[in-house]
């Protein structure tokens, strides 16, 4: 891939000075993978909610268990529902309920249309045993970068304004009737575009991915249609995010 999503903007002129167009966005530094920090963002605020935990609390659990910081990058979405690490959630993809003391994350009172959203791949598989290759694995997971750390923390410190900017655009739905991995998604993009350079087109892709990744099509749809009326209105306000 020649760019990395969120690094750079569309019109990234890198070894071509005589190219016009807009001026790229400077490489982060907090981080080497923009898309592999949200993702990793993406699971340890989807744990807070599902725990009604303090997205801090649960980041600082994570970054401090190599088990459980392995279990973000987990991508096997057919794992059979599993007892998690002390304090995490599980949930069972067949039923999409709970399994030992799982939640779901599809949430309560949506309609057939919507209620299919998954979030199963976000399940926490079983730990196994010392000395099994899982466990060389696990020992290569790095620790959790900057730009992860940048973007829960700031969900998490934001939120309140974030949460209003959402409500505004979210026809049909409230913010506590959607899956939890809407609601996440959602806000872990709105942040970026209200606090982070990131070029729009960037966010709004890299959520509308993860949307279809861990829900549903209809799922991306929505975000998609929700995060570019946000854009639109903060570019109104004389508030652009890139």
């Amino acid at each position: 891939m020649a760019g990395d999503p969120g690094e750079t903007s569309p019109g990234d002129a890198r070894g071509r000075s005589s190219r016009r167009g807009p001026t790229p966005t400077k490489r982060r530094s907090d981080t080497s993978d923009p898309r592999r920090s949200r993702s990793r963002a993406l699971r340890i605020l989807y744990q807070a909610d599902v725990r009604g935990g303090d997205p801090e609390e649960v980041l600082r659990e994570i970054g401090d268990d190599v088990a459980a910081r392995a279990l973000l990058d987990d991508r096997d979405p057919g794992a059979p529902p599993a007892t998690p690490p002390e304090g995490m959630v599980a949930v069972d993809p067949k039923s999409g309920g709970e399994s030992t003391g799982a939640v779901d994350p599809t949430g309560s009172g949506r309609d057939a249309g919507r209620s299919s959203a998954r979030g199963d791949d976000l399940e926490v598989p079983d730990i196994v045993g010392e000395g099994t290759a899982e466990d060389r694995r696990r020992a290569r997971v790095p620790q959790l970068d900057g730009f992860t750390r940048r973007l829960v923390l700031g969900v998490a410190e934001h939120q309140a304004d974030i949460d209003a900017a959402i409500s505004r655009f979210a026809r049909r739905w409230t913010l506590s009737r959607m899956p939890v991995i809407d609601r996440t998604v959602l806000r872990l993009a709105t942040y970026e575009l209200m606090y982070e350079p990131t070029p729009p087109a960037v966010v709004i892709d890299e959520a509308v991915r993860l949307a279809k990744s861990h829900s549903t099509d209809d799922s991306g749809r929505y975000v998609n249609g929700v995060l570019e009326s946000v854009k639109q209105e903060l570019a109104e306000r004389g508030q652009p995010s890139a």
